[in-house]
């Protein structure tokens, strides 16, 4: 008898036991639904901001352009009767560079030896003779338009009106200013560059040129043979500041498991339309462009914790002083872009120089690969020594 209670009582335990783990598991299961479509709703709220930045970016930069093109429209409406001499300038060729956008553009010339750039010169105003001899010359001055500059339609205006800033932010100064004559700042009273490449090849009305430092679709006035016999100074004396080369140096640059990958789908894409010969080419591209610095200095100034999403910073000198950036969550991690060739590179950097290349897509901020004009690396093939 007792026993038979003994059973029952087991019974009875067992079920309860069994029915408060089923009501468990049934909780358990209902709380991770509702998290799951959490989790779901906080993704597409992430993607859409995500979107509407980027959407917010690329309207800024059409409109950043379409002010420059009315500013070039109409520079005698701007001028405001200023009585000063004018000259008959005009460009007379326009550069198709692998640097697609200002941000990433290197500061000074030949400190990547592999960004390249076709000079396509307007046959209308430049007979292709004008080029003759050139390629006996080993580098060519060159000397262009600042287009990029956002400020351009201050100049028209009286000096008293331009608000021009004598003095300007030093990268190498950490943001320190410097009268701009002494810097090779692209916000001047006359935004004209000046810089030296390596004459690659020429053919017809057109240049090769590597170790460029010029933005894509940058106008060019002139260009002149480089002489060393009187161009190299032996013994120029430059400031202190101008030798710290050393802080805009990076420790290493390194590519993540699935650039290689990432890098062969884009190439399929730009093949026709690049400069390079090969995705590998490509590679080493970047990883010349990214041996140095290029972000802005607010951004180097930034902690490594900050949980953004950011565009390169204007590390050229045909640059804005505007930041090109999108905020986003990216791991925690902070997140840079550089465009080139078509194509954008995301990358971070931590706080002991070390710089990883994550991944590559093709750029939507830019029109590169519906230029069916561009020139590209069959073009020059035989002729790239």
């Amino acid at each position: 008898m007792s026993s038979t209670r003994y059973s029952i009582l087991a019974l009875a335990l067992a079920s309860l036991f069994s029915a408060s783990s089923a009501i468990s598991f049934y909780i358990w299961r209902k709380n991770l639904i509702e998290w799951d479509s959490k989790l779901k709703e906080l993704k597409k709220s992430l993607n859409s901001a995500l979107e509407k930045c980027a959407s917010e970016r690329q309207g800024r930069i059409r409109a950043q352009q379409a002010l420059r093109k009315a500013v070039v429209a109409q520079p005698q409406a701007k001028s405001e009767n200023l009585d000063i001499p004018s000259y008959p300038m005009a460009p007379i060729g326009i550069v198709q560079s692998c640097f697609s956008t200002r941000n990433g553009t290197r500061r000074q010339p030949l400190l990547v030896p592999l960004a390249r750039a076709s000079l396509v010169f307007d046959s209308t105003r430049m007979p292709p003779a004008s080029l003759e001899g050139l390629e006996e010359y080993s580098h060519c001055w060159i000397i262009y338009v600042f287009h990029l500059n956002t400020d351009l339609e201050k100049l028209w205006k009286h000096p008293s009106k331009s608000k021009f800033k004598a003095k300007v932010r030093v990268p190498r100064l950490k943001g320190g200013r410097m009268g701009v004559f002494a810097t090779r700042s692209p916000h001047r009273l006359c935004p004209i560059g000046l810089t030296v490449a390596k004459v690659e090849a020429v053919q017809g009305n057109m240049v090769l040129l590597s170790g460029v430092d010029l933005v894509d679709g940058t106008p060019v006035l002139d260009i002149k043979p480089y002489l060393p016999y009187c161009d190299s100074i032996e013994g120029a004396v430059v400031p202190n500041w101008v030798m710290l080369d050393s802080m805009l140096s990076v420790a290493s640059v390194g590519f993540s498991d699935d650039f290689s990958s990432s890098l062969l789908d884009c190439w399929k894409s730009v093949e026709k339309k690049s400069l390079y010969s090969s995705p590998d080419e490509l590679k080493s591209l970047v990883k010349q462009a990214l041996s140095w610095d290029i972000r802005s200095v607010s951004q180097r100034n930034r902690p490594h914790n900050n949980l953004l999403k950011i565009g390169s910073g204007d590390a050229s000198d045909n640059a804005s002083d505007l930041d090109d950036s999108q905020d986003g969550e990216a791991s925690g991690e902070l997140i840079y872009y550089l465009i080139l060739d078509g194509m954008d590179f995301s990358y971070k950097i931590d706080g002991n120089g070390d710089v990883m290349v994550k991944e590559v897509h093709l750029s939507s901020a830019i029109s590169f690969g519906n230029n069916k004009k561009r020139c590209n690396f069959l073009m020059w093939k035989d002729k790239i020594k």
